[in-house]
């Protein structure tokens, strides 16, 4: 018999019974019935149930065990006396009498326990995170992400995409974060950047003539944390094709994903066919570049209403022509109660308030605004937004550009409180035609708004002769449930194009050869058409999952304040490495 085990935790059946099996795992817990110990072995693969008595040749041994032990036992498989077989384990028919053990690795008192799902603190969820990942959803959940994975990679290779790897120490570039920064010891004062995305070397491989390209590829950025991104690094599906316009690459990826998203929804809906919603768009109706389509609320236009009405303060708004008033309809949420929550909610965002109207009996309005307008326009503004008695609408006034992003909150949380949202199925969307540059307030210049490498619509000419602010790009995200899971764009391939988006975004072009040397020369050379996008695998897990934190579907996280408390890092240097490295710290005053 092999050293440690002759069968899995998960293995044994009714077909193993008077068999002796050698099993090997962790103790998942030790329950004493009347004399008669249970042992609940786990491994990797599963759980069984071992027994002792006072009559087993082991009992005193197993006596002693404790959580987290990892044993070796042998034993009788038997079948479990009636009433006590457990139908949701794949071996919960049979257990083993337990005749001999050995103790592989005793285990000192546990600083957080491994046996059910409880909520502990996250530092000590991470400091033991060799711990934590024996926990069962967590590790379940990793083993999805692996599954993922392999989706992804087997659904690629059936679309003709090649897989590669592209380098990790490289040069610094402008994706749109800081850089982490390595100093090279060979070439002091000179430093290597970890990509944040491998975006010119997939380009390159189409200038070399690859065709298809596709990648998991570790992405690297020095940002501040943010929910919805894991700080330091993330993999994404990176992506890359030649000879293709943009409906070539949803033609090529919309299978993917929703394959993927098919592969593990567990039964849930997924989107067949994706709607293509231009970024101007979704702003207008959802107030997001990410919209949540399981949300059934469209935010609307109201203007007109208000304007020249007794509601002086949108009245007087609306003199200015870029201002414009939108409503929220609240289906559900006519009571004076929930109004004011809102009202409150919307304090506690930094804003004013949350102006509504309430529809009560006979369809009469009421509150605030609707004494202030009078019936014929509140009846006006109900019938626009198809409302009903017990119904509200909730208003933001003012300049879009600075309000769009409140209105995408406010949308959602009453989706959230009107249960307007159908969480069991998965929405996707392409979100398009995104503005190539947006005005940077802070340093008072044009900038681009997304991806600098993407074609503008109407390529140089558009460059040339167009108000930068108007252009469109070619560049595209996927949106699901809330989140951006997915950015790409077709890319500008044109040396005199490159050249001249950059100068608009304030770049000479010496600065352009210095820093995109390679990819400029290598437009020099004859260019193939492309484009492609990247998918962030983390968040497709974290979706698929059904969870909202990417530390439940990643091994080794750090934490917020971007500490990886499992290993220490970052660390400070030794003497003797900064001096190899010609480095000196100047460190802040504390």
């Amino acid at each position: 018999m092999h050293r440690y085990r002759s069968h899995t935790c998960g293995a044994l059946r009714e077909s193993d019974i008077d068999q002796t099996a050698r099993l090997s795992g962790w103790v998942h817990r030790v329950r004493d019935h009347g004399g008669v110990l249970f042992v609940d072995l786990r491994d990797h693969y599963g759980i069984t149930q071992c027994v002792a008595d006072p009559d087993s040749p082991a009992f005193a041994e197993v006596e002693k065990f404790r959580s987290e032990w990892v044993v070796r036992i042998d034993g009788k498989v038997r079948r479990r006396p009636a009433g006590t077989d457990n139908p949701e384990l794949p071996t919960g028919m049979v257990e083993v009498y337990i005749k001999e053990i050995e103790v592989l690795g005793p285990a000192a008192e546990l600083p957080l326990p491994v046996f059910g799902e409880q909520e502990y603190p996250e530092d000590i969820r991470l400091k033991y995170r060799f711990l934590d990942l024996r926990r069962d959803k967590l590790h379940q959940n990793i083993m999805t992400r692996g599954a993922i994975v392999d989706s992804m990679r087997k659904r690629m290779k059936e679309q003709g995409f090649f897989e590669f790897q592209t380098p990790i120490l490289t040069a610094s570039s402008p994706e749109g974060a800081r850089d982490f920064l390595v100093p090279s010891r060979i070439h002091p004062g000179k430093f290597y950047a970890l990509p944040q995305a491998p975006q010119q070397y997939k380009q390159l491989l189409m200038m070399s003539g690859f065709d298809r390209y596709f990648q998991i590829a570790p992405c690297f950025r020095d940002e501040d944390p943010r929910a919805d991104r894991l700080p330091g690094e993330f993999y994404q599906l990176d992506v890359e094709m030649s000879f293709v316009t943009q409906d070539d690459v949803f033609a090529a990826m919309e299978p993917v994903i929703t394959g993927v998203f098919e592969d593990f929804a567990k039964g849930k809906p997924v989107t067949k066919n994706w709607p293509r919603i231009p970024f101007a768009e979704a702003i207008r109706k959802y107030g997001s570049d990410k919209p949540d389509l399981r949300n059934k609320i469209v935010i609307q236009e109201v203007s007109e209403h208000f304007r020249g009405s007794g509601f002086k303060v949108f009245a007087r708004m609306l003199e200015d022509p870029k201002n414009q008033v939108w409503a929220i309809p609240g289906t559900g949420g006519g009571s004076r109660a929930f109004c004011d929550r809102m009202n409150s909610w919307a304090q506690g965002e930094g804003q004013p308030g949350l102006g509504y109207i309430m529809w009560r009996e006979a369809g009469e309005g009421a509150g605030p605004l609707a004494n202030n307008i009078g019936p014929e326009r509140t009846a006006a503004i109900r019938t626009q937004l198809g409302l009903k008695e017990g119904d509200a609408a909730f208003f933001v006034a003012g300049d879009p550009e600075k309000f769009w992003k409140f209105a995408g909150l406010a949308r959602t949380k009453l989706g959230e409180e009107l249960n307007q949202i159908d969480k069991d199925r998965f929405e996707l969307a392409w979100i398009i035609d995104f503005p190539m540059y947006e005005y940077d307030e802070e340093n008072k210049k044009v900038d681009f708004s997304h991806n600098p490498f993407s074609m503008p619509q109407g390529g140089l000419d558009a460059l040339k002769g167009q108000d930068p602010l108007t252009i469109k790009a070619f560049q595209y995200d996927i949106a699901c449930n809330g989140y951006e899971i997915a950015s790409g764009g077709i890319r500008n391939h044109v040396p005199e194009a490159m050249v001249k988006a950059f100068e608009i975004a304030g770049y000479g072009e010496q600065e352009v050869v210095d820093r995109f040397g390679g990819m400029y020369r290598a437009f020099q050379y004859g260019a193939p058409p492309h484009g492609g996008m990247a998918a962030g695998v983390d968040r497709i897990v974290m979706l698929l999952c059904g969870t909202t934190n990417l530390r439940e579907i990643s091994l080794f996280p750090m934490n917020q304040q971007a500490m990886d408390l499992l290993m220490g890092a970052p660390s400070e240097a030794t003497t003797k490495q900064l001096r190899e490295l010609h480095i000196r710290t100047n460190l802040p005053n504390k």
